[in-house]
């Protein structure tokens, strides 16, 4: 997808963070944005950050699983097409798993996991009666290694990752396109936002995240990654991509590191 011009694109979690930059960015180059995530003002805030026209905001809260269907027909009947979906929105954690309450864990599988394939499976009859669209969807470095203070986050991440790879043998005879991001860490609100073990925010930007890689050039590399679909992109950069290919072809050596690993 070389051309963004006159694209519809919708993005979960547009109110910050890389849901947010993408939206601005894509709308630089032409796309009509669909924004969602709860809240209403920020979403409005967004928007009228975004340069062209045809955008809108459609707030829903995606813990609402069962909403999710009802509302893609709704868009479906306001737009001509949906041709990219970008399945953003998630929440982190920071704590240990004997310190989190199940419905914490579940919390986060139901955001991080259950809305995505929603979404996407909700969004798929369209595409595949049209052949033609892209499905992004927004993993992490924590899909592809375990961290600790992560249990249910990584959980989430790895099976999204699972998800999307099987669907996209499924599709590609739909000519449709499926790409995971794995960002590493990136300077979001995403630990600020991250559920501790009895559900409150951690309110606390961690190291790692402060000194992320910049979610403008997150959100570019992104974009590039769509323009050649991509089908999986990681995005980090020393110890994070390092990390990856050793728990690839290192496994043993990694896992003695991850219990020296302080993690906040």
């Amino acid at each position: 997808m070389k051309d963004f011009n006159n694209k519809t694109v919708w993005i979960t979690g547009a109110s910050e963070g890389i849901g947010k930059e993408l939206a601005i960015q894509l709308a630089k180059v032409g796309a009509k944005i669909i924004l969602t995530a709860r809240n209403t003002e920020k979403l409005q805030a967004v928007k009228d950050s975004l340069a062209g026209s045809g955008h809108f905001v459609y707030p829903m809260d995606l813990l609402k699983v069962e909403t999710i269907p009802n509302a893609v027909e709704e868009i479906l009947s306001k737009v001509d097409a949906i041709d990219i979906l970008v399945n953003n929105a998630g929440i982190s954690q920071r704590s240990l798993a004997k310190d989190t309450l199940m419905e914490v864990d579940r919390k986060i599988m139901e955001l991080d996991y259950f809305a995505a394939i929603a979404m996407t499976k909700s969004t798929l009859p369209h595409m595949m009666e049209r052949k033609a669209g892209m499905i992004i969807t927004i993993s992490s470095v924590a899909g592809k290694l375990g961290t600790p203070m992560r249990t249910a986050y990584c959980a989430a991440k790895h099976a999204v990752i699972g998800f999307m790879d099987a669907l996209r043998s499924e599709v590609h005879a739909d000519n449709i396109k499926v790409m995971v991001v794995t960002p590493g860490s990136v300077r979001t609100n995403i630990s600020i936002n991250a559920l501790e073990g009895d559900g409150q925010k951690h309110n606390v930007t961690d190291p790692l995240i402060e000194n992320g890689i910049p979610v403008e050039a997150c959100a570019a590399r992104i974009i590039n990654g769509i323009k050649n679909e991509t089908p999986e992109l990681l995005i980090a950069r020393g110890k994070e991509r390092l990390a990856v290919y050793l728990r690839r072809f290192f496994p043993t050596l990694l896992f003695k590191m991850m219990t020296k690993l302080k993690a906040t």
